[in-house]
């Protein structure tokens, strides 16, 4: 009796987070669950126009590294989906795209595989599809509060041969979601084991509402390799869980999604703050929308940019859409490049650029910071 007890908790856990995960996808793709009344900032940042680049368009190098990794841009699909059968056409058009553009992609959280291994393919076809491009493979800090053995870690590693391994930071997402597991004692200790006992570059990433400098900080003191900022700006995972809440008739959860739709640091933000204070590698993500986007966060400092939610509805149909619109934010960054006089990457990152109207004020709270 108690193995049948067992394989039906095993089960009602698959097929909650099946559904939470399609339903994830269908919110995102159906309604607006991107950032009120906060903005990213990088409106805020002036990259100033050079009329004498003494370059051609044709001869710049947008190539980068990362990791150990090499790009064609610094830009890669951020963390989206996995454990759903759409989430499995997703990955398998994005891998695609991003294997003939020379990029890379993060996979969505891998706890479902570990319950189910039959939905593992919704996982492995992204390196199937993308053998020489840089996948990430994803757990999260609820996971790891809870105790996820470093064996299951290194198996979704492995699973799909992960170039690296990501750590989601969710716990205001966690406060909002139904089912949610706002557990986060020994989270950072967990995270300098991890970073010790697998094989892999370890990130720490947000899924939406920024990192502040403090925490890059005790980020740091683990040895992590990088981190992604993922900011408050673009989709809101509170307006995400705030409609499955709604569905649900949860008014406490309700309410809470309403009150903290907006939480979180800014992108343009986060990513001054932690370069004011850290040296850790940064990825740039969160509301960023196009190619000039993209450039501004680089001579701000990042290693790499990402975007997750533009992508999703042309992942939903064809890896050539997918490329497409990958195809033409390269092209925006590339004529950002051109139109500041950066033939490369590394003089890109050495542009000059002006902070001005709200990102002023935290650039000035970054500044006088001491940590």
């Amino acid at each position: 009796m108690d193995n049948d007890h067992d394989d039906k908790s095993k089960k009602d856990k698959i097929d909650i987070i099946m559904k939470r995960k399609e339903e994830h996808i269908n919110i995102c793709l159906d309604q607006p669950v991107q950032a009120k009344s906060v903005r990213t900032l990088f409106s805020d940042v002036k990259l100033l126009n050079n009329s004498l680049p003494e370059i051609d368009y044709d001869d710049i190098d947008t190539s980068t590294s990362f990791l150990g990794k090499k790009f064609s841009a610094p830009f890669m699909v951020g963390a989206m989906t996995g454990g759903a059968e759409l989430a499995k056409r997703i990955n398998s058009n994005i891998a695609e795209a991003v294997e003939e553009l020379g990029l890379g992609m993060a996979l969505g959280s891998q706890r479902a595989a570990l319950y189910d291994k039959a939905l593992e393919d919704t996982y492995t076809i992204a390196r199937k599809n993308a053998p020489n491009a840089f996948i990430g493979a994803n757990i999260g800090g609820a996971q790891i509060s809870a105790g996820m053995k470093i064996d299951d870690i290194n198996r979704l590693i492995e699973m799909i041969d992960a170039d690296a391994l990501y750590v989601h930071l969710n716990p205001t997402q966690e406060i909002v979601q139904p089912e949610g597991e706002a557990r986060y004692k020994n989270v950072m200790e967990g995270i300098s084991m991890i970073v010790n006992s697998v094989k892999k570059p370890v990130i720490a990433k947000e899924v939406g509402f920024g990192i502040s400098p403090m925490v890059a900080k005790k980020l740091e003191s683990t040895k992590i390799d990088a981190v992604e900022i993922a900011g408050m700006g673009g989709t809101s995972y509170a307006a995400v869980e705030w409609y499955r809440a709604k569905e649900m008739g949860l008014e406490q959860k309700v309410d809470l999604g309403n009150l903290f739709w907006d939480w979180g640091i800014p992108t343009a933000a986060s990513l001054y703050m932690i370069k004011r204070h850290s040296k850790l590698p940064l990825v740039a993500s969160g509301g960023i929308r196009n190619g000039v986007e993209m450039a501004k966060a680089m001579a701000m400092g990042a290693s790499l940019t990402a975007m997750a939610l533009p992508i999703l509805r042309p992942a939903t149909k064809s890896a050539k859409d997918v490329k497409d619109f990958i195809s033409k934010l390269l092209v925006e960054f590339k004529s950002a490049m051109f139109l500041v006089g950066a033939k490369n990457i590394d003089e890109l990152r050495r542009v000059p650029f002006v902070i001005t109207g709200e990102l002023a004020i935290w650039k000035d709270y970054a500044d006088k910071l001491v940590l």
